[in-house]
Formats: C-alpha cells, sequence, structure tokens
C-alpha cells in the first residue's frame, strides 16, 4: 500500500465523511462489545488506526491491584487489527459506495491473533495502535500496540484477518 499513499480516494468530501461517520458508527456501536468495552475511535490514515477507552472497575481482572483484564487487553488489540483492515480497505477501494464499503466487512474476521503482554495493565486512559503489515486479497496481517496515558507499552499483537 505504501505506493498507493499520494492516491487519494476518489470519493467526493461528502461521500468520504459518510464512509468515515459509518465506520465509525459500525465500530462505536453496532459492534456492541466495542460499545461495551468503552473503545472509541482516534486518529486513523490508509495504513493505521488509534482506538481509545478509559479504565472503569468493569474492566479489572486483578481486583487487588486494579490492572486491566488480559481478555479486554486481548480484545481491544483484535478490534484495532480489524478496524485497521476496514479502514484501509475502504482507503483501497475509494470509488466504492459507503454500502460497499460496509458490506465488505460481512467477510471480516480474525483467522490468527498473538498477543504479547508485556507489563500490567495499569492506567487510566490506553491507546491502541494498529497498522497494516500487509492487506492482500484474501488475508490482511496487523501489528498492533497498547500502551497507557504516560506512553507505556502494556502488549502487543500480530494479526490475521480474512477480508474475503
Amino acid at each position: 500500500m505504501a505506493n498507493e499513499k499520494s492516491v487519494k480516494p476518489p470519493r467526493s468530501a461528502e461521500e468520504q465523511a459518510l464512509v468515515e461517520a459509518a465506520i465509525r458508527d459500525l465500530f462505536e456501536h453496532k459492534i456492541v462489545f466495542n460499545e461495551y468495552l468503552g473503545v472509541t475511535m482516534g486518529e486513523y490514515s490508509d495504513e493505521s488506526v488509534k482506538v481509545v477507552f478509559h479504565m472503569r472497575p468493569e474492566l479489572i481482572g486483578h481486583y487487588m491491584h486494579g490492572r486491566l483484564h488480559g481478555g479486554v487487553i486481548s480484545s481491544v488489540l483484535d478490534a484495532a487489527g480489524g478496524l485497521a483492515v476496514i479502514w484501509a480497505s475502504a482507503y483501497l477501494h475509494g470509488h466504492e459506495s459507503v454500502e460497499q464499503v460496509l458490506n465488505r466487512f460481512k467477510a471480516l474476521a480474525t483467522i490468527d491473533i498473538r498477543v504479547d503482554y508485556l507489563r500490567p495493565g495499569v492506567g487510566e486512559r490506553f491507546v491502541a495502535e494498529a497498522s497494516i503489515v500487509r492487506l492482500g486479497r484474501r488475508i490482511a496481517a496487523t501489528r498492533s500496540a497498547l500502551v497507557n496515558e504516560q506512553g507505556v507499552e502494556i502488549a502487543t499483537a500480530n494479526g490475521a484477518y480474512i477480508v474475503s
């Protein structure tokens, strides 16, 4: 995708805004588990996305230390990777309508994700950044990392997703 970086999607500004709003709504609300976790979209580009969430009592895994549950960490890294694939696909297929872009989501599924837990999930605000390693016709690969508000890296992940 690096060689396509300078090519802008042929959508009008209005169409692009509709695509962005539809992807945000899909990610933040229609995927109800993301909504429960409180994950929201942050910055995004054709090759990477950032998602943000805040610590809440429901997300604690170790009650004595107030750490994030490992399942929350892996879920957010997986969701960020999937969002990176959706966004990169929307950018790559810049001629498609909102409906066509969202239709691509039907095929998206996680094939495999490997999470490396590096440090305890301690913090008040967390950011997961996922980037595209490869976006093929059938398979996409991502790399992601979760940091707290101090920039301390908590976990990293490599994911593989089915695209079609």
